[in-house]
């Protein structure tokens, strides 16, 4: 059968895998990565907002963030990514598939990030808020100051699963035309037939990119510990 050939011939496999590594390390560099960074930041910028908005009191900000919250977290991510790309054309808006990704992905990480960074500013103690209003602080200042730092060394370890779940989850923007790595693994499986490999190669990949950046997290929770401790 063509699988036991295939699986007979090491030296072909080892060649594909060559061949095939640099354009997967290439579409990582100039598509995975960048589009993991930049959507994570615009989505942690657009958490912090909603966060704030929800317990803010004020209705009409709460109902906003409550449905943008809802609706992101109940729909799946690739129904979204294909309503922007594909669907808003027919409503006249054409965008470009890396903008495209840019905008589902930080509206996904924005509403699930929104509830870690909630949760994270509602474990602060409300002696602490009191304490920085009779200080003569403002809310702004307390909660620079006060909070945040505090609601930093809460929020820090679920922030990370979650941007390095959005490593994994970039994958899903193959199927709106970004170039990214696992695109690149399709565009090469499809000339030369060795899904299998090529798959498992690109899966490797995400998963050396995933434990590099675990152990940076563990990094980051150790300086943090010693920053509060201090």
């Amino acid at each position: 059968m063509y699988l036991s050939n295939v699986m007979l011939d090491p030296e072909r496999l080892t060649a594909i895998a060559q061949s095939s590594l640099l354009p997967l390390v290439k579409g990582a560099l100039y598509y995975t990565i960048p589009l993991t960074i930049i959507t994570f930041l615009l989505g942690l910028i657009l958490a912090i907002l909603t966060a704030l908005a929800r317990l803010s009191g004020v209705k009409v900000l709460e109902i906003i963030a409550r449905v943008y919250v809802s609706a992101i977290r109940g729909t799946p991510l690739l129904v979204q990514l294909f309503i922007i790309f594909y669907g808003l054309p027919n409503l006249g808006i054409t965008i470009d598939p890396f903008p495209a990704a840019v905008i589902g992905f930080s509206l996904n990480v924005g509403a699930y990030a929104s509830e870690i960074i909630r949760a994270a500013i509602l474990s602060i103690p409300k002696g602490q808020w009191e304490a920085a209003y009779s200080l003569g602080m403002t809310y702004g200042q307390t909660l620079r100051r006060v909070v945040f730092p505090q609601a930093a060394r809460v929020s820090v370890p679920p922030l990370s699963n979650t941007f390095i779940s959005l490593v994994k989850d970039t994958s899903l923007a193959s199927l709106i035309l970004v170039a990214e790595m696992f695109r690149k693994a399709q565009e090469i499986a499809s000339t030369n037939y060795e899904f299998l490999l090529l798959y498992t190669e690109a899966g490797l990949i995400y998963w050396v990119i995933c434990f590099l950046l675990s152990i940076v997290q563990g990094r980051i929770e150790e300086r943090l510990n010693r920053y509060i401790a201090r």
